[in-house]
């Protein structure tokens, strides 16, 4: 089904290479909504929260990697992005676009909701059939979901790999709430949000064990994670010289996006990982950390995260 649409009609996301689904259902699946009369209102980011300290952090990028190999992992999400997404011919395109749309959920303010309405309307007409015979829908209400709550997996990696000193267990309880309000922004149905931490693990390796697929998107995802090709506005000379740097960071993006898939996740995949692996991810992981933390605000944050804090220690909230 060709998407009537004025808008792009790639998917948005959270990948790091190439932006994954917001929602790609099963045939049959009833779209998502803005939640039954009385759901929770859309709650907007500013200082205090755990997401606008580290959320636009560019180190924060690395943890999406696995993020958006978990989206594509749903067999709807992954026909859908195979289908629409142009990962794979213009990978840092597509992830500057992506991370202007995801960093706008957190620092965009009021703007934050409209972005929500506006994936809402880019996703309406994404219909594809897979290989399979399975069709899919781009508001159905299980991937929708699965998208941004895949959130709360990500920042825990970040944590967990690059924070200088791991999340307390409040801070932890503060970015599972923080992740719901994601979640609302996006107009993810109340009914599909797990209500405490525990319950959020026990959907997150159910949906791991019982939803998720060895599918092909994935793989190839990773296979152009690991090329890093050259950006496109690169000039020629520099190009030349991106063959050594280019493997580099794709080897080391590999290892990221690997380490930090879960265990069932890889192997469900068939990924292997050694103790070696890890030591070197959690090397790697420590010295960018530290580096990170030392950096200046403007070099250490993405632009519009960088705007925004600079806007709201200007005119703090009374």
């Amino acid at each position: 089904m060709t998407a009537q649409t004025t808008e792009p009609c790639e998917p948005i996301g959270t990948g790091l290479i190439g932006a994954g689904l917001i929602g790609a259902g099963l045939i049959g699946a009833q779209p998502a909504g803005a939640g039954p009369p009385g759901a929770a209102e859309p709650e907007l980011f500013g200082p205090g929260d755990l997401f606008w300290s580290l959320n636009g952090h560019y180190l924060y990028a690395a943890t999406l990697g696995s993020a958006f190999i978990l989206q594509v992992m749903h067999p709807a999400i992954g026909a859908v992005v195979d289908r629409w997404s142009v990962y794979r011919t213009d990978p840092w395109g597509r992830a500057a676009r992506s991370f202007a749309s995801t960093q706008t959920w957190v620092y965009g303010g009021p703007t934050a909701l409209e972005e929500g309405q506006r994936l809402r309307r880019l996703h309406k007409t994404l219909n594809t059939v897979d290989d399979q015979g399975r069709g899919h829908h781009a508001l159905a209400a299980e991937p929708w979901a699965w998208v941004p709550l895949t959130a709360f997996h990500a920042l825990l990696s970040y944590a967990r790999y690059f924070l200088p000193r791991p999340l307390t267990a409040a801070q932890e309880e503060q970015g599972y709430r923080e992740t719901l309000r994601i979640c609302r922004i996006l107009q993810v149905p109340e009914r599909m949000l797990p209500p405490t931490q525990d319950a959020y693990w026990a959907y997150f390796d159910d949906m791991i064990d019982n939803h998720l697929e060895n599918h092909r998107t994935a793989h190839n995802v990773l296979a152009t994670a690991a090329k890093s090709p050259p950006p496109a506005g690169l000039p020629a000379p520099l190009r030349r010289l991106w063959g050594p740097a280019g493997r580099a960071g794709g080897e080391l993006n590999r290892l990221v996006t690997v380490g930090t898939l879960p265990p069932a996740a890889r192997d469900k995949l068939g990924l292997t990982w050694t103790r070696t692996d890890e030591l070197e991810l959690r090397a790697a992981g420590a010295v960018a950390g530290r580096l990170n933390a030392a950096l200046p605000e403007r070099l250490r944050y993405m632009p519009i995260a960088y705007h925004a804090r600079r806007a709201a220690r200007a005119n703090p909230v009374r």
